[in-house]
């Protein structure tokens, strides 16, 4: 990945890191509702019921995972981390009963807690340090992390089909060879004290975080974003199947995602950068997603199908995905900001499971109203309006206490790293 090189052998770690992850994750996750549905011979609602737990058993605790960070440090709770995701994976391989499978799967969210936010909140804090040393702005380090998780989702899901023509086991069991690499290199590269780190007695709970209107009202913010990016899964396939008569076109419309995000999100970056502050690179973002879902809307009235009818969910994604590329990196630069001086972890943490209970209560919304029977146009005018209306609840950018950012990002614990 082209930037790389120019990184700290700590931050080359932790983004190739972030790499390994998705390519160990979605080698078995788009697998996995397949495999219960048919293996297993689990009913529909429960493999929904099943996949919900994952999520929430990762993205809902975030936040325990990104406290843990600030307490005991970045290495000991991405290697703990990572052991779960190796037992989880290998558990389910060889899971054939419901109880075992949620059993693994509960495990395998749980994991994902845990290393996610400590490393995320890692990657935040060096590139703020990067950026004091001269060496670019610190979105251009974050979209270099984004980049490299697309690609490893990009690549998982291919070693995955590879696999699968083995068997289910196979897939897990190298998903889970993917980890013991990841864990095998963190135990041998990651440093016991990490640069930036100083000891200072960390004190209170979570109510400073609760208080801090600036910091909620970016989750908010990015919840809305979240909210439309989930619409992918929810909202477009309604409108494939409606142009094209099948969903047979979202897998081209997924891929046209990904490949924008792989080849033009260190162009994007850059390019904001050099022009837009954070704050007004977040509303770019909002308003180019709140765009994507008003060509829908303007469309639809002409109820156009065929090639013709899919064009304006191509331009859908194209401008989603671009938002996408503005909002994600911008955000997680923004929270050093945001945070109290030693918990940065939990913010970071706080920012998934925040944003991700918007994500699910907004979801429960949107699917009521695209089964309303409105006029097919109205649900996505009213989506436009969720990320246009985000844009007024950004914060104002101002530096807290008067610290410079590298003073900002220096997160510390009472415990040693």
């Amino acid at each position: 990945m082209k930037g790389l090189g120019r990184l700290s052998p700590l931050l080359r770690l932790l983004v190739l890191t972030q790499l390994a992850f998705n390519v160990g994750f979605f080698a078995v996750l788009p697998f996995l509702a397949g495999h219960l549905g048919t293996a297993v011979g689990m009913a529909g609602w429960l493999v929904g019921f099943v996949l919900g737990l994952r999520t929430f058993s990762q993205q809902g605790l975030f936040v325990v995972g990104g406290a843990l960070a600030d307490r005991y440090g970045v290495r000991p709770v991405v290697l703990a981390g990572c052991a779960l995701r190796i037992a989880g994976f290998g558990w389910l391989g060889y899971a054939e009963e419901p109880w075992a499978v949620i059993g693994a799967v509960l495990l395998v969210g749980f994991a994902a807690a845990l290393f996610s936010p400590a490393v995320e909140s890692e990657v935040a804090r060096q590139a703020v340090l990067h950026e004091e040393a001269a060496g670019g702005p610190r979105t251009r380090v974050l979209a270099l992390f984004t980049v490299a998780g697309q690609t490893g989702a990009f690549v998982g899901p291919l070693l995955g089909a590879l696999l699968l023509s083995v068997d289910f086991r196979t897939v897990c069991l190298a998903g889970a060879g993917v980890f013991v690499v990841v864990f095998v290199a963190h135990a041998r590269l990651l440093p016991q004290h990490l640069p930036g780190r100083e000891r200072v007695r960390v004190r209170g709970g979570i109510g400073p975080l609760l208080r801090n209107r600036r910091f909620l009202a970016l989750c908010c913010a990015y919840g809305a974003y979240l909210l439309a990016y989930n619409q992918l899964y929810l909202a477009l396939p309604a409108e494939v199947e409606r142009a094209a008569g099948s969903q047979a076109p979202l897998a081209w419309l997924f891929a046209l995602s990904s490949l924008l995000v792989v080849t033009a999100q260190l162009p994007v970056t850059r390019w904001a950068g050099d022009r837009l502050s954070t704050r007004r690179c977040l509303a770019a973002g909002l308003a180019l997603i709140a765009a994507g879902f008003a060509v829908v809307a303007a469309a639809l009235p002409a109820g156009r199908t065929g090639t013709a009818g899919l064009l304006p969910a191509a331009a859908f994604v194209v401008l989603l995905t671009l938002g996408q590329m503005l909002v994600a990196p911008a955000a997680r630069a923004w929270v050093p900001d945001l945070a109290e001086r030693g918990r940065l972890g939990l913010y970071t943490g706080a920012l998934s499971s925040v944003s991700g209970l918007i994500v699910l209560l907004g979801s429960a919304a949107t699917g009521a109203l695209l089964d309303t029977g409105l006029p097919p146009a109205v649900p996505w005018l009213l989506l436009a309006a969720v990320p246009a209306a985000a844009v007024a609840l950004l914060p104002g950018r101002r530096r807290r206490d008067g610290r410079t950012n590298a003073e900002t990002v220096v997160e510390t614990r009472s415990a040693g790293s």
